[in-house]
């Protein structure tokens, strides 16, 4: 039973990696593509965008795919499309880029969905702490394809190379998946399980609460995934330079992802985390596009300690929030896929502000803003509130998870 855990574990710190880099590893290439490739700001903002509105478009899909063929064939078929995405997108026709992007997207959303929910059903009692070495590994993934964009293009002498080189690590997640996925011995009808549906989850104001802290956190970070390199070019870094920033950051992030969950359990609830990482990516931003460069460092660290941190206890909410894995499945549908529509947004309402001449400093002010209001939903969603359904109807309990947990344990 233990070896089975820790091959799970393993598979789905693999599959991590693989959900980050098809955004992380474009944005240090956007001044490239956009002198070569003739992209406007605002097309840029378009390519940033898409794999983010696709990923927030697929999610609530992935219930519906789990449900059809499994949840094990449903990863796998998400590690296909995305390794085809990250093919298609290095290809030399028109439009591909664009198109290789959104099916990158899409199988980020499915994938991202599905993994909650498994992670919830192999390993309840931990799901939360699993989640955060899980955003770990998405942290991880990040920083390798902003950290190693730039060099891989001057290695394997194009752009094009650089994007498609990923898909190898898909094909490597794909191939340890399929060998090793967990199978359930036992099967269960969804129509003989209670079902909270999609209609109800949304009728209950903890869903929104959730839904808007994860999409406005995540908006910040894809944000910094398409813009973060190219907003400081503008304030003097040369290309390779802004690059390495990001992956510093995002390297920066691994740390507190994992910390996160645990320094969440040691309050009665989430709010006091949750706010202290809100502040240290406000603090980051400001540092490093409002503050002297001499700030760069310091400003990289916080940016993804606060950033890391946010994810992370964004993703344990899908599973603190909710009593069983069915429903925390349900939940990280509907919260991811309107959090990531919400999330995509913000790249491109920068692309928008940058084309009509914003500065650095201006956007930086904007998104310390919303963090603010992140800061309300963050108060809302963090305290300990449970979604139940196992009575046939949909309540909200007063209790946490963990203590549901803690008192069912003989």
């Amino acid at each position: 039973m233990r070896a089975r855990h820790t091959v799970f574990i393993a598979l789905m710190v693999l599959v991590g990696l693989n959900l980050r880099p098809a955004m992380s590893s474009v944005a240090p290439l956007l001044n490239r593509l956009q002198e070569v490739a003739g992209l406007s700001a605002a097309a840029a903002g378009v390519l940033t965008t898409l794999p983010v509105l696709f990923l927030g478009l697929s999610a609530p899909l992935a219930p519906l795919l789990a449900q059809r063929i499994g949840s094990e064939r449903a990863l796998s078929a998400a590690l296909v499309l995305l390794m085809t995405g990250l093919i298609i997108r290095g290809l030399p026709l028109p439009g591909v880029l664009f198109l290789g992007s959104a099916l990158s997207g899409a199988a980020i959303g499915l994938a991202g969905t599905l993994l909650p929910a498994l992670v919830k059903r192999q390993l309840p009692q931990s799901a939360d702490l699993l989640t955060g070495l899980y955003t770990m590994a998405l942290c991880l993934g990040g920083a390798l394809g902003a950290g190693l964009s730039v060099p891989l293009t001057h290695y394997l002498g194009s752009w094009q190379a650089s994007l498609m080189s990923w898909a190898l690590l898909a094909l490597a997640a794909l191939a340890l998946w399929v060998i090793y996925m967990p199978r359930t011995s036992t099967t269960s009808s969804p129509a003989s399980l209670p079902q909270a549906g999609a209609l109800k989850l949304l009728g209950q104001p903890l869903t929104w609460y959730v839904m808007l802290f994860m999409g406005i956190q995540s908006s910040m970070a894809y944000i910094v995934f398409g813009w973060l390199p190219t907003l400081l070019v503008y304030r003097g870094y040369d290309e390779a330079s802004a690059g390495w920033t990001m992956a510093i950051s995002i390297l920066c992030q691994l740390a507190s992802a994992l910390s996160a969950p645990w320094l969440a359990r040691l309050g009665r609830d989430q709010r006091p985390a949750l706010l202290c990482v809100l502040l240290c990516t406000a603090c980051g931003l400001s540092m490093l596009l409002i503050a002297p460069l001499s700030w760069q460092w310091p400003g990289a660290v916080l940016l993804g300690l606060g950033q890391g941190g946010s994810f992370s206890l964004a993703l344990s909410l899908l599973v603190l929030r909710t009593a069983n894995a069915r429903l925390s499945g349900q939940l990280s549908g509907l919260v991811q896929g309107g959090g990531y529509t919400i999330a995509a947004l913000g790249p491109f309402g920068v692309g928008l502000l940058l084309q009509h001449g914003a500065s650095g400093a201006q956007i930086a002010w904007l998104l310390i803003a919303l963090l603010a209001v992140c800061s309300g939903f963050a108060m809302l969603a963090g305290r300990q509130r449970c979604l139940d359904d196992s009575s046939g109807q949909l309540v909200v309990h007063n209790s946490g998870l963990a203590d549901r947990l803690h008192k069912e344990t003989p």
